[in-house]
């Protein structure tokens, strides 16, 4: 294969689908200071690493345990 590029790479659409949020809302969650830094910033657009992402959703947004099965 030869080159080994930096990974994965993540735009806005692609992290908030991931997020399951809306545009808007992970323009909010970006200005967070716990989030990644861009991996580098295209002209209108920044991409992160999708493992810097994993690792922030990882340790700031942990699945919900009990999610939807409460109520019994």
């Amino acid at each position: 294969m030869g080159h080994r590029g930096p990974g994965e790479l993540m735009g806005p659409y692609e992290i908030a689908q991931r997020l399951n949020v809306s545009r808007s809302r992970f323009q909010q969650i970006v200005m967070r200071p716990t989030f990644p830094k861009p991996y580098q910033e295209l002209r209108g657009m920044k991409v992160w690493l999708r493992v810097d992402v994993e690792e922030w959703i990882a340790k700031y947004r942990p699945p919900r345990v009990t999610d939807g099965d409460e109520a019994e």
